[in-house]
């Protein structure tokens, strides 16, 4: 089964968006972005296996989180 990825990014008018992994249109958008990082790892348990991708206002990546089967989970 494949991984549903929603991305949290920044948007050039101002805000966060969240946009599933080649979406051409973002699912949610929110003003701050703790209210997008809350609405993505929603979406993302829901889904049956479930990833979000955090990215900084510069585009780099901050963190992600992964739910449900994790092919890679971390050691200890």
């Amino acid at each position: 089964m494949a991984r549903k990825v929603y991305h949290v990014s920044p948007r050039p008018e101002g805000g966060w968006q969240v946009k599933a992994e080649n979406a051409s249109r973002a699912s949610n958008v929110q003003k701050t972005k703790v209210e997008a990082v809350e609405q993505a790892k929603e979406l993302a348990k829901g889904a049956p296996e479930g990833q979000v991708i955090i990215h900084k206002k510069d585009g780099t990546i901050q963190t992600e989180y992964t739910y449900k089967n994790d092919p890679y989970p971390p050691k200890g």
